[in-house]
């Protein structure tokens, strides 16, 4: 069988990269601060060119033959491999640095006092890290960032101090396990294709360092209300082996009206806001805030916003600050031409969340996926909802989980699918780290567990672990598939592909006739997936995925309007409170995007889907 040809596509973003590696060998990509919600002024990003190599073994290669442009995946074109990584072969990363670098701010000059952290943004799926020749850490799970306090690993001076000036070495190893399912893996796969994606290996996501003193802030939690905040500090002390620190200190929030100033009291501290302005995706206002401990001084911030569930004329609907809502989404899976899990500028992130606010989405559906924070920062700032899921892991069998639930089997009893203990607990383990490195961003309104029964397994007891871990956000169990007596959610989620969208409240939900109904609010995460390709931007010219093809824009531009107003509009009348197209953008095979996998091509006209998005509102 004719192998297909791959077309090699680059976005904008990306050929400016390497226009600027080929102007300046020493360009750092993405030389902007990680981490918005925590910012100190003390880092140093190491980013950029790497030593590296691939090797069957998990030890310490003698020779590192390879360089590789970090944050970039080797899998990726920017990375500058570009190739497929043999599954379980191990990926051995080296940079050099030194303490004295340029590129700190000036106000650091003494380390004396000081710790220095090591910030790893994400490496799939497995990673350890040697700083100096110490082993400073290993740490499990492809989408979670994690900080290493490599102080005592750096070697000292003569005098047992750092030395500013000697040349310090990180070492990083990657494995990726990706067959064996354990492990939460979206949308990777070793065979790609349809509507499954290259893998991805190793590093793809920022490194960093950061100077805190002996007595840091690790963390910060924010809860609200619509006229209050409450903000709590994990202050650590790193002299008395990484226990609690003193939790007293100081918040300043800087509102309109002027700054408040508050004491931290056992680390917390709860702040009215007399003239409260309310987040939404058409005013994202931010409250900006400082906290500081000791020597600490952290910058961050927060929003204003509530999130319910109120029965409206008989019909239950999602609220954001305490009215009904239409919350306009569509998917993202935000893989990208040139740089697979990673774009090749944070400004990729700000393009994509623009280009669908220009074409009256208020909602992104992160699917399947966990971003950078640089990504929910955007979000925040720019005004979109986040609809988040979780990242699935286990097995997916074609049969089971696309085939039969599509012609209406829906109905299972999940406590018995995807009995393997490890791997129910590994994807335990992935939602609580998500919650937890996620859960301060104010665009995230609405999680999503499992999809599609990828992986689904008792959802009215995971169901419940996640409630326990937030209960401020709606929670979808089982998006678009299998449902049983045990399930819980906050809403009714199906997913419409072919068969006419419709709501009937008063006769339940027919399968035959693809209606939507129930007692909770009904959202569609999930419909559309409409297809046209566009010439010169195709990444498999010998093979297109999705659900309805169009050859040209007109017929297809016509044919989603018609869509929306003949089936969307009417649902909306009778109780439908989201609905999720399929999708941002073209990815690999899939050509149903409504921008192209390069991004350089939108396919529909701004004018004509604002215009149908004021039809969406309530």
């Amino acid at each position: 069988m004719k192998k297909s040809v791959l077309i090699d596509l680059y976005t904008r973003e990306g050929e400016d990269l390497l226009r600027h590696r080929n102007e300046n060998p020493e360009y750092q990509p993405w030389n902007v601060y990680p981490r918005p919600r925590l910012k100190r002024a003390s880092w140093l990003n190491l980013n950029g060119i790497w030593d590296f190599q691939v090797s069957a073994e998990g030890t310490r290669p003698q020779q590192f033959e390879e360089t590789i442009l970090v944050p970039f995946p080797p899998q990726s074109l920017l990375s500058g491999i570009h190739r497929d990584i043999p599954e379980d072969q191990y990926l051995f990363y080296r940079r050099k640095f030194r303490l004295s670098d340029d590129l700190w701010p000036k106000a650091v000059v003494d380390l004396e006092s000081n710790r220095v952290l090591l910030h790893v943004g994400a490496v799939d799926q497995m990673a350890a890290i040697w700083v100096d020749g110490t082993m400073v850490g290993e740490r499990i799970g492809g989408y979670e960032h994690f900080t290493l306090d490599i102080t005592d690993a750096l070697r000292k001076d003569n005098e047992d101090h750092l030395d500013l000036y000697a040349e310090h070495e990180i070492v990083i190893r990657g494995v990726d396990h990706l067959s064996n399912y354990i492990l939460p893996y979206g949308k990777q796969t070793n065979k790609r294709g349809g509507m499954w994606y290259t893998p991805v290996s190793g590093l793809w996501q920022t490194v960093w360092l950061e100077v805190v003193p002996e007595q840091y802030i690790r963390d910060l939690t924010v809860t609200n209300g619509s006229d209050w905040v409450e903000i709590s500090a994990d202050i650590i002390d790193a002299a008395a082996t990484g226990e609690a620190g003193s939790l007293s200190g100081t918040v300043t929030v800087h509102a309109p009206e002027g700054e408040i100033a508050a004491e931290l009291v056992d680390g917390r501290v709860r702040v009215a806001l007399k003239e409260p302005r309310l987040w939404s995706p058409e005013d994202p206002y931010l409250y900006s805030f400082t906290v500081t401990v000791g020597q600490d001084q952290v910058e961050s911030y927060f929003a204003l916003r509530t999130l319910e569930t109120k029965v409206v004329d008989g019909t239950p609907r999602l609220c954001l600050n305490g009215k009904p809502y239409f919350f306009h989404g569509i998917l993202d899976q935000w893989y990208w031409s040139d740089g697979l899990l990673t774009p090749a500028d944070p400004e990729c992130f700000r393009g994509d969340i623009l280009a669908m606010k220009e074409l009256g989405f208020n909602m992104l559906r992160k699917h399947i996926k966990v971003e950078p924070e640089l990504f929910y920062y955007e979000c925040d700032r720019l005004g979109m909802i986040v609809a988040q899921d979780m990242v699935n892991n286990g097995d997916y069998n074609f049969i089971r989980d696309t085939a039969l639930p599509t012609v209406g089997m829906k109905r299972r009893d999940d406590r018995k699918l995807h009995k393997d203990a490890k791997t129910r607990a590994a994807f335990l383990k992935g939602m609580e780290a998500t919650v937890a490195q996620l859960k301060n961003h104010p665009c995230i309104c609405y999680w999503t567990i499992f999809n599609e029964g990828w992986g689904q397994f008792n959802s009215g007891e995971v169901y419940r672990k996640m409630k326990a871990l937030d209960d401020t956000r709606f929670i979808d169990s089982t998006s678009g598939w299998f449902t049983c007596e045990t399930s819980e959610s906050d809403v009714i989620s199906e997913h419409v592909y072919f068969k006419p969208v419709r709501v009937d409240k008063s006769t339940g939900f027919d399968k035959s006739k693809g209606t939507i109904v129930g007692t909770k609010p009904l959202v569609l995460s999930e419909f559309g997936g409409y297809c046209l390709p566009v010439e010169n931007h195709i990444f498999n010219p010998d093979k297109a995925y999705g659900y309805k093809n169009f050859k040209t824009q007109e017929e297809y531009e016509k044919a989603l309007i018609a869509l929306y107003e003949e089936q969307i509009v009417p649902a909306v009348k009778q109780g439908l409170c989201g609905a999720v197209y399929t999708q941002v953008s073209d990815v690999e095979d899939e050509i149903n995007g409504l921008l192209t996998y390069d991004r350089k091509n939108c396919k529909v006209g701004a004018d004509e889907m604002r215009a149908m998005a004021e039809m969406l509102k309530l």
